[in-house]
């Protein structure tokens, strides 16, 4: 993830997110929160991380003043947070855990909660040194904070998702017959960088390499008959688009068109399916069921989505056995597929907005079968 200057204007943003933090912390009756690089870093602080093999941390302790423990050589990396936290660096020789174990105090002998992303390596110098500690999942903790997007991130999103959409656009009019998968990536990645986002992912598969949900790209020449499935985003100010679509090479089948109208049918039912108190297996099933009534239940083996915000897959998931209910400001995917072995796969994916009325995409790009050339 890029790095972001905090801008004095937003600053209270992430004082405010500490604050919350803190207050999840007495919730859960957890004394010391510690955060490594990450998106639940920068969503904290404004400030990504530099992952590498020196420590490098956030300690936020449920009262008080947040610190943060780094190697003196990238301190400097953090003059845009010095009003949020107090910085405590360290030199090549110093023991950086014991920096920790120093600042967490008596916390050492209560709960830690460690991010899910902070390197295990880390995690258990620092047991070493605070024994007395019982540790615990830091996900849990941020994930009631992260989940609820506010006014700011729900426009970053829209934005990033609006201009995504436009690469779609653009992409339909151009010929992909004799291209290759790797050069359709190419051609996605460089239509959302000359749109000011930052590329992250493109996963394109046709044909046959199309029944593989996550396939990622391939030297497979695409050519009349292929189905190619696009599945693609990029970032903005660190907030990520997602977005899949499926277009034909030539005249598709009636057989290829029954079932994309079935997955079309059924990401529209996802949507209808989204309101606050709904339980997150709720829009699974919603899609699913159409799919299974149109006979092709057992060709959509994934759940139908996954929350979307500063990580490309984070919570809620939205899966059978999920009964965690959606609530207004959870964004998401909708992405229903059908996946047939050594033949095609067809998914179509938009990012929802749950509201206080309902669903709302953050993507209009045409979700119509359009056949390319």
């Amino acid at each position: 993830m890029t790095q972001t200057v905090v801008p004095a204007a937003v600053a209270s943003v992430y004082v405010d997110r500490l604050q919350r933090a803190q207050g999840e912390m007495a919730r859960q009756n957890v004394d010391l929160l510690v955060v490594g690089a990450s998106a639940d870093l920068f969503y904290l602080i404004g400030y990504a991380g530099h992952l590498s093999e020196r420590m490098s941390v956030l300690l936020l302790p449920r009262e008080g003043t947040p610190h943060y423990v780094v190697p003196g050589l990238e301190a400097a990396l953090l003059s845009d947070q010095r009003d949020l936290l107090e910085i405590v660096s360290w030199e090549e020789t110093e023991d950086p855990a014991a920096k920790v174990a120093a600042i967490a105090g008596a916390a050492s002998e209560g709960t830690v909660a460690v991010s899910d992303e902070l390197w295990t390596v880390f995690t258990i110098r620092m047991q070493r040194l605070m024994p007395g500690a019982r540790w615990s999942e830091g996900g849990q903790l941020l994930r009631p904070l992260r989940m609820i997007k506010d006014d700011r991130e729900i426009a970053l999103l829209a934005e990033a998702s609006r201009l995504t959409d436009e690469t779609w656009e653009e992409f339909l009019a151009t010929s992909v017959i004799g291209v290759t998968e790797r050069q359709v990536r190419e051609r996605l990645m460089g239509m959302i960088a000359a749109r000011g986002l930052t590329p992250t992912f493109a996963n394109v598969g046709s044909g046959p390499n199309g029944a593989s949900p996550h396939q990622s790209a391939s030297d497979r020449v695409i050519g009349p008959g292929d189905a190619i499935v696009c599945d693609w985003g990029g970032t903005l100010a660190g907030y990520h688009s997602d977005v899949t679509r499926t277009a034909h090479v030539g005249d598709p089948s009636a057989e290829f068109v029954a079932a994309y109208e079935a997955v079309l049918a059924a990401n529209q039912a996802a949507l209808d399916a989204v309101r606050p108190g709904a339980a997150c297996q709720d829009i699974d099933r919603a899609a699913r069921g159409v799919l299974t009534a149109a006979g092709f239940g057992e060709a959509f083996f994934h759940r139908t989505g996954h929350g979307l915000g500063l990580s490309v897959h984070e919570e809620p998931y939205l899966v059978e056995g999920n009964t965690l209910p959606l609530a207004a400001g959870m964004v998401f995917s909708d992405e229903p597929g059908v996946y047939f072995p050594d033949r095609f796969g067809i998914r179509i994916e938009d990012t929802v907005l749950c509201t206080e009325t309902g669903g709302r995409r953050l993507n209009e790009a045409t979700r119509a079968l359009t056949v390319m050339s």
